[in-house]
């Protein structure tokens, strides 16, 4: 019999009474889980609920990539991209959990210096009042030289993040690429770029152009050295509805093309 994990993000409102309300359905279902908060996570477990926003969902997927354990995304915060299920259709969803009528869907993860991501690399210089020199090597080759206010470094999943905002372009989580997108670049000429999953990334450090580096907006650190991304062995493994669709939400959460009329 499989062990369920329920993991609840404690700082965000009604996360609780949601957690108690996926109880009740787990007790009615006869079988066994087990209950803790995101900042407590345990791995002895077969599929997890996680409840909150996008945030929690991000964290949860680090840690529980690393031992192949699928979560299934129940939002409790604002867009909840990642989230399978609103607390309105927790019964029902869950009990298609239950019945087996869903997927796992693997989902690209990028690392750097021992830190993992699964939406992003974000590299900003020291001083977030100025706009910073990045220099960019593919595989070991000069690319360009960045003038900006920072770059992005993101997987398909991160593509409709942060990067989208910044103007990169949308992947479907299928894709194994990377994207490299410049913020508020001084060129007309820096666009974004789309590579191999199989290249190594690297920013170069100097004296000069120190920065900051974010892992999924979460876990800030400063490099010492060159910075190299590439892919992760890990995958998160997203369990996902069958009737949800990667383009049903695109149009359902980021209202992709709808037109205004209609919105």
């Amino acid at each position: 019999m499989k062990n369920y994990g329920i993991c609840y993000n404690k700082t965000i409102e009604n996360s609780a009474e949601i957690k108690d309300r996926l109880k009740k359905i787990l007790d009615k279902n006869s079988v066994n889980y087990e209950i803790f908060d995101i900042d407590n996570m345990k791995s002895d477990i077969d599929f997890v609920f996680v409840i909150g926003g996008d945030g929690t969902i991000l964290k949860a997927a680090r840690y529980f990539a690393q031992y192949k354990i699928p979560i299934f995304g129940i939002n409790r915060g604002r867009l909840g991209f990642l989230s399978q299920t609103t607390t309105d259709n927790i019964e029902s969803s869950v009990e298609q959990i239950l019945s087996g009528n869903y997927k796992i869907e693997g989902r690209m993860m990028l690392t750097a210096q021992g830190y993992t991501a699964l939406n992003d690399f974000v590299i900003k210089g020291e001083e977030c009042s100025r706009t910073s020199r990045f220099s960019l090597e593919i595989n070991g080759k000069f690319v360009c030289e960045y003038l900006a206010d920072g770059i992005i470094i993101s997987t398909p999943t991160g593509s409709t993040a942060y990067g989208m905002a910044a103007g990169g372009p949308v992947l479907t989580p299928q894709i194994e690429a990377i994207t490299i997108v410049p913020i508020c670049p001084h060129t007309f000429s820096a666009r974004p770029i789309v590579v191999s999953s199989n290249d190594e990334i690297k920013i170069l450090n100097s004296k000069q152009s120190k920065y900051n580096v974010s892992a999924d907006g979460q876990i800030v650190f400063a490099p010492q050295q060159d910075l190299i991304i590439k892919k992760s062995e890990n995958m998160a493994a997203l369990a996902l509805l069958n009737q949800n669709d990667f383009y049903s939400v695109l149009r359902n959460k980021l209202k992709w093309g709808i037109s205004p009329a209609k919105m």
